[in-house]
């Protein structure tokens, strides 16, 4: 989950008239309407609204950009639109807004679930403008405390608290620890280490506080055993997955490169061990380290196997938005698989088998009917971008939806009453399709020879040139 603090550019609250436009469109619901009158509500217009916004800014007139407007966004549909309207709410709070007039507004015309945030920089009560000194840095820190208090997720200390007791043999594997979690830390003038996570500072280490200590020796044995064992059973080829989102508008155009495949995924999912492979400038991996979260500790991957004997490197790279579209897809056997590689290649991107390492667990049960809802619009002729319908090597058809990234075959989602209807609607508008190009064909023969048009022979028409030039002589 994340949240970004938006630009405003006028004193007009143009973040309330575009929420409505939304939520006009369909494509937004309005979940929370906080301190505002009684004369202003729910069944209010977008002008009341901006009105009284406008109202309590026009008593500070020095802040020239009052309106305050947060975007806080689950990754793809991991978070309902009511969990995400409880963080929008403890966010507020923790940003200093608890008692300001604001909106919170859920969008679900992108992949992933949002919500919108619209209020006024201006203290409705004392008129000061509310301090946005370094404010999206205070959003990511009331981020982490928002998740703390609604699902109980670690807070930055209490977890790197947790970490700084894994067993770690050299500085390097307590970088790779640290770096794994989202964790920065720099060594300082005076050799202490500065540990910080998204710009804030959370710790400061001093160099007695770090104590190298070797692996166990047994679960070393161990962990060889089990990468051995499913070596081949999954797939070890390592590809480059390219996140260019971060240089979007900024001059460092280095993007972010990470190495992945689905013996590593699989490997972190089923024991715990995360592999961390070691690469410069975007170049083939040299190394990797490899973490036993299970046991706490940290080991040199070359001392379990050799990474070359473990894994086959190639030059295939994904770009970082398609890898986690893909991964989040339900794919439940071959053939679905199969759909989706086809599915990506119809939009342009050339897909790898072994790109897909995972997969999104069940869909919530009203999820599941908002997409049969809309398979049965868009069978019924109602545009949606979204869906695809894509015949499979079984003969199978099935739909996709990009929007839930779903992917079910047609007759079981619809039901098998409306799936005959559907096919026999496919069938007529082939066999009236058929008719009008048989059509549109003898129109052409018509036109090119007449009605008596009858082709000829080869030989009879070199016959008949010989008998023409005979005449010329």
């Amino acid at each position: 989950m994340i949240v970004k603090i938006l630009s405003s550019s006028s004193r007009e609250f143009n973040g309330v008239r575009y929420n409505d436009k939304k939520m006009k469109k369909g494509d937004g619901e309005l979940m929370l309407m906080k301190n505002f009158p009684e004369n202003i509500n729910k069944n209010s217009s977008q002008e009341d609204v901006r009105n009284y916004l406008k109202a309590i800014s026009a008593i500070n007139p020095k802040v020239k950009k009052p309106q305050f407007h947060a975007v806080i966004s689950a990754k793809f549909r991991e978070n309902s639109k009511e969990e995400l309207s409880k963080i929008a709410e403890t966010f507020m709070s923790e940003m200093g807004y608890d008692k300001q007039p604001y909106i919170v507004v859920f969008h679900n015309d992108t992949e992933n679930n949002h919500v919108h945030i619209v209020s006024t920089r201006v203290d409705k009560k004392t008129g000061r403008k509310i301090n946005d000194s370094f404010e999206r840095l205070k959003a990511q820190r009331a981020m982490e405390v928002c998740l703390k208090k609604v699902f109980g997720i670690e807070e930055s200390e209490q977890k790197l608290n947790e970490l700084l007791r894994y067993k770690y043999s050299s500085f390097n594997q307590l970088k790779s620890l640290l770096e794994r979690n989202g964790y920065e830390i720099h060594e300082k003038e005076d050799n202490s280490y500065s540990i910080s996570k998204n710009g804030n500072l959370v710790k400061i280490l001093n160099p007695s506080d770090i104590n190298f200590r070797k692996p166990d020796a047994k679960r070393k044995m161990q962990i060889k055993a089990i990468l051995l064992k499913y070596q081949n059973q999954y797939s070890n080829k390592v590809f480059r997955v390219i996140d260019r989102r971060a240089d979007v508008g900024t001059e460092n155009k280095n993007p972010k490169i990470e190495y992945q495949s689905e013996l590593s995924k699989r490997m972190k999912d089923m024991f715990g061990i995360d592999i961390v492979f070691h690469h410069k400038d975007g170049k083939e991996s040299f190394g990797y380290t490899l973490i036993d979260n299970k046991t706490k500790q940290i080991y040199k991957g070359s001392d379990l196997i050799k990474l070359n004997e473990l894994f086959e490197f190639n030059q295939e790279e994904i770009d970082k938005k398609i890898f986690e579209q893909l991964n989040d897809f339900n794919i439940r056997n071959e053939e679905e698989k199969k759909i989706l590689i086809t599915l990506f290649e119809q939009k342009g991107v050339k897909v790898q088998p072994y790109h897909i390492i995972s997969h999104k667990l069940r869909l919530k049960k009203e999820m599941v009917n908002e997409i049969r809802n809309d398979a049965i619009k868009f069978l019924s002729n109602k545009k949606n971008d979204d869906i695809s319908i894509i015949k499979g090597e079984n003969g199978k058809l099935y739909l996709t939806h990009m929007k839930f990234h779903h992917i079910q075959e047609l007759k079981s989602l619809i039901g098998e009453e409306l799936y005959h209807k559907y096919i026999t609607k496919q069938e007529e508008s082939s066999i009236q399709l058929a008719k009008e190009a048989a059509k549109d064909l003898t129109t052409s023969i018509f036109s090119i020879g007449g009605p008596t048009y009858v082709s000829k022979d080869p030989y009879e028409i070199e016959k008949e040139n010989k008998k023409k030039k005979k005449k010329r002589k």
